[in-house]
């Protein structure tokens, strides 16, 4: 059986209702009224493009279980942006022809790239609009760092704060974004196209720290709602490749993120402060964490107290980045509703990966956390929480690393609530099962784990389990526990630990059933 999760005027996804972390049992071939579209696929996500709107379809599978009958949306209009003057060479400018269509385009009415390259700077998106690349479109992004205008990092209106360009977690110039919208709705980008930030080929990964003007994302969405991105590839950022902030209701299925390893933070998806965030059937290769939920640093939490909530991640691959899912480190907004199944990690350093740290302050509360049905290959660390994050200028002050338990529990100490690990298996890990570090003054609630498995490389090499000062190396480490008030462990299996499989400090209660 599969179900729809996304029908826009020309494209339509789809989803098989299974347990399986990203990829469906058997391989299997898509029809479209009867006719293939396509080859053999095996993800548990699949899409179908190049439909005409306001159109009757059926979709079926090889499998034979299911039919899902569904009508495309209607549109008002239809711009080619070839037909207004883009010449698609890869080297003509072309950002005065794609930024026309965008404003010229009337609410409801679809932007098409046809195939081709597009050459362009900076662009900026405006509600009521659909962008559609088709399979062999790429907009291509300018390599040269002067051709990204300065964005102040506030303004003020009626005498009140607005902010308009923010960096890892605080309210700070910016280079523009390749692509943004500012207070937008109802925005969709769909097709097999390619978007290409084209950092690679510029000087953006040479000093990705301390500029006073920040690099730009590949993508910017704040305070914008009603937004999807289906299908496409969005790779060579600059920054982060997608960062949606202060936003809601938001949708990104059938993606693929891409960056090489060692492009320096270039994370793949970053909601911040998000409301209501879907991220279902995408793939990830990044060169940094593969999808971060943040919500601002001490600034932004104590000010606007506005979490990361309701955020849905399902039948997604993880490969090559830091962390494979990522809460924090800016979390002082807090982060609540966070459901993760379904998903597969390989080659990534550490797997579910929660870091925080002193300072982040008591609006950071994390709590409501599920990760279910995942498999993990070759995570050096699979489970990672971790209270002493040594980030930001102070991140290596005693202040940040201190295990004083006479440290005052105050407006700066972050608050971890209750985490549940259930249905995992973890294959060919080398560091550790897992390492749970709460704050002394202030532990970890409860963290539960249920029917989960770790096995470790015979060759496994040594390597330090988190971010923070003063952690020794391990190799082939059970789990590690300290400050955590309640650990429940359920079925929980070790292969090819070394020494202790439960290295227990400061923690209150431990069940094992």
């Amino acid at each position: 059986m599969f179900k729809m999760l996304f029908v826009s005027a020309v494209s339509a996804c789809f989803e098989f209702n299974n347990k399986n972390p990203y990829y469906n049992l058997q391989p299997y071939k898509v029809f479209l009224n009867g006719k293939p579209v396509g080859g053999e696929r095996n993800e548990n996500v699949f899409s179908v493009f190049n439909l005409e709107p306001d159109t009757e379809y059926s979709v079926t599978t090889s499998l034979g279980d299911c039919k899902v009958t569904f009508t495309t949306k209607s549109e008002a209009a239809v711009i080619d942006v070839k037909a207004l003057g883009a010449k698609a060479d890869g080297v003509s400018d072309d950002t005065y022809f794609v930024q026309m269509a965008i404003d010229k385009c009337p609410a409801g009415g679809r932007i098409v790239f046809s195939d081709g390259v597009y050459f362009i700077r900076p662009i900026i998106l405006k509600s009521d609009i659909i962008i559609e690349l088709k399979k062999d479109a790429c907009i291509l992004g300018e390599a040269r760092e002067e051709c990204y205008p300065y964005i102040p990092a506030r303004t003020y209106i009626d005498g009140k704060e607005e902010i308009l360009a923010s960096w890892e977690g605080e309210p700070h110039d910016c280079h523009q974004s390749f692509i943004s919208a500012y207070k937008q709705k109802n925005i969709q980008v769909v097709g097999e196209g390619t978007i290409n930030g084209n950092a690679d080929k510029s000087t953006w990964w040479d000093t990705p720290k301390g500029r006073e003007v920040a690099r730009p994302r590949l993508v910017f969405l704040n305070k914008c709602k009603d937004v999807v991105f289906h299908g496409v590839t969005c790779k060579n950022s600059a920054g982060w490749n997608l960062h949606p902030f202060f936003s809601q209701n938001l949708a990104f299925y059938d993606l693929r993120l891409q960056n090489p390893y060692d492009a320096p933070n270039t994370d793949g998806l970053d909601p911040e402060s998000c409301d209501k965030v879907d991220i279902i059937g995408c793939a990830f290769s990044v060169g940094d964490d593969c999808c971060a939920i943040k919500s601002g640093k001490l600034y932004m939490g104590k000010t606007y107290k506005t979490p990361a909530s309701n955020h849905t991640l399902r039948n997604n691959l993880f490969e090559n980045g830091h962390g494979a899912i990522v809460l924090g480190s800016e979390m002082s907004g807090g982060v609540k509703n966070l459901s993760v199944s379904q998903c597969l990690f390989r080659h990534t350093d550490r797997g579910l990966r929660i870091k925080t740290r002193r300072g982040r302050g008591k609006d950071g509360v994390i709590d409501g956390v599920t990760f279910e049905n995942i498999k993990m290959e070759n995570v050096i660390t699979p489970l990672v929480i971790n209270a002493y994050y040594y980030c930001d200028p102070d991140g290596f002050s005693e202040y940040v690393w201190s295990r004083d338990k006479n440290i005052p529990v105050d407006d700066g100490t972050p608050r971890m609530g209750s985490f549940k690990f259930k249905d995992i298996e973890c294959v060919d890990c080398e560091c550790m099962a897992g390492y749970f570090d709460g704050l002394t003054e202030l532990p970890i609630k409860k963290v539960e784990l249920e029917n989960v498995s770790f096995s470790f490389k015979e060759d496994a090499k040594s390597y330090e389990p988190a971010m923070l000062s003063n952690v020794k190396e391990y190799c082939k480490g059970g789990l590690y526990v300290d400050n955590v008030e309640t650990l429940v462990l359920k079925n929980v299996s070790f292969s090819g630990v070394v020494g202790e499989k439960i290295i227990k400090k400061n923690c209150t209660n431990i069940i094992e059933k």
